[in-house]
């Protein structure tokens, strides 16, 4: 193979050698992940029981906040949380990269979040609800004793896909001098010249944990379909 090719066999090796950094920024990505889809299922619990409320006022603010996140790139979000949010009078609030993160992938993936959880609530018969009502429950005790556990299986398969989406879109932090795994892949792609190999192991990262969210999450389904079965 030309010693000049993409692929050539020298630079798979000076790729490689730099794999232990790659690794760090591939913790890093999780890390900012793993947070982010937790403020992203509280966010999108709550502001579909607030979709689903009885108030306008609630009611209108979760359509608010879906809609604004929904219709905005989520670089912008970054962009104002990175850059506008010191600026601010008063406020003057400066975030490090890591918490930008967590926090701008969560709450914009949470309006995502919200639709599915909504539409999981929506899709269970009314008269669920009632009989809660009938049994002395709150809306808020009949929502998680009664409605939300039987919208699991109905909103997995939808809730994967955003995990999967939140995952993925964490890249976008090595546009503000993130350190987690696209930064720290193009910034010695950048360096060497290695693009492929770089850029194909970055791929190799991303896909394999991507790929085992949702292979674990069809094996539950499964799971949840043959226990449903031998009842």
């Amino acid at each position: 193979m030309d010693n000049n090719s993409p692929f050539a066999l020298w630079r798979w090796l000076d790729t490689l050698s730099n794999f232990s950094a790659f690794l760090e920024g591939f913790a890093y990505t999780l890390s900012v992940a793993f947070l982010a889809l937790c403020i992203a299922v509280f966010m999108g619990v709550f502001h579909a029981l607030l979709a689903n409320s009885k108030f306008f006022i609630l009611r209108l603010w979760a359509r608010v906040y879906v809609e604004f996140f929904q219709n905005t790139p989520l670089l912008i979000n970054l962009f104002f949380l990175y850059f506008v949010l010191p600026m601010i009078p008063f406020i003057g609030l400066r975030l490090d990269v890591f918490t930008i993160g967590v926090v701008g992938i969560g709450i914009y993936h949470g309006a995502y979040m919200s639709e599915v959880v909504r539409a999981g609530i929506l899709s269970i018969p009314k008269g669920q609800f009632e009989a809660a009502q009938s049994q002395g429950f709150s809306y808020t005790q009949s929502m998680f004793y009664v409605i939300l556990p039987q919208t699991l299986k109905i909103i997995l398969p939808p809730s994967t896909n955003q995990a999967i989406n939140l995952i993925k879109n964490t890249s976008v932090l090595a546009i503000i001098t993130g350190a987690e795994l696209m930064y720290r892949v193009d910034s010695y792609a950048q360096s060497s010249l290695n693009y492929a190999p770089a850029y194909i192991i970055a791929g190799i990262l991303y896909f394999s944990v991507c790929y085992f969210l949702s292979i674990a999450v069809r094996r539950y389904e499964e799971k949840l379909k043959k226990t449903q079965l031998a009842r």
